[in-house]
């Protein structure tokens, strides 16, 4: 038996997180993997070890990048689930060009995840996104223009906003970084 390594102690949380905030049974996600019901459940409880390339084809599954799966850098025991450190964050999200999204969240198995977003001057998304999620952000500091089920809003610093499920999308076109804290529920990284 192989124990979680470093990476992160929550892996197999995260990734049946992950399973479940898509809708995917372990039968739905070991077979699009090529791999057994019983290898991903193992996965999944920690007591096995996904390679690198298993990661990868884990990732691509559910359309997370790789880097989200692992801890930026390891945590004392004691802080372990529920400390983390601003070095210790994890890069998760769209990938979009000009967005950092980071979790601040420990892990993704609780109701909700908190996500810290960089939006670069010029970063945009022009496909509207709709997630089966209920989400709320607060902007930390700049601007950002946000369309939310087809209605425009120009928000600043110290402005927040709700999304319930509805096709949204997002520009920065000022001139500078506009940071948001959002919080998502269920996780959806």
């Amino acid at each position: 038996m192989t124990h979680a390594s470093p990476m992160t102690s929550s892996l197999g949380a995260d990734l049946r997180a992950l399973r479940k905030a898509r809708g995917l049974t372990l039968q739905d996600l070991a077979e699009a993997l090529g791999r057994s019901v019983g290898w991903l459940s193992q996965v999944e409880r920690d007591m096995s070890e996904p390679s690198i390339t298993d990661l990868r084809h884990i990732a691509k599954a559910l359309d997370v990048s790789v880097s989200s799966l692992f801890r930026q850098e390891p945590t004392e025991a004691k802080e372990d689930g529920y400390i983390v450190r601003s070095t210790g964050r994890r890069p998760i999200g769209s990938r979009a060009a000009g967005l950092v999204e980071e979790l601040l969240s420990p892990d993704l198995t609780d109701d909700f995840e908190m996500v810290h977003s960089t939006f670069e001057p010029g970063a945009q998304i022009v496909e509207p996104v709709t997630r089966p999620t209920q989400e709320v952000g607060y902007i930390v500091s700049g601007q950002l223009d946000l369309w939310i089920d087809g209605k425009s809003y120009a928000l600043n610093t110290g402005d927040s906003f709700r999304i319930r499920g509805e096709p949204f999308r997002w520009m920065n076109p000022y001139d500078t970084p506009c940071e948001a804290i959002w919080v998502i529920a269920p996780p959806v990284y």
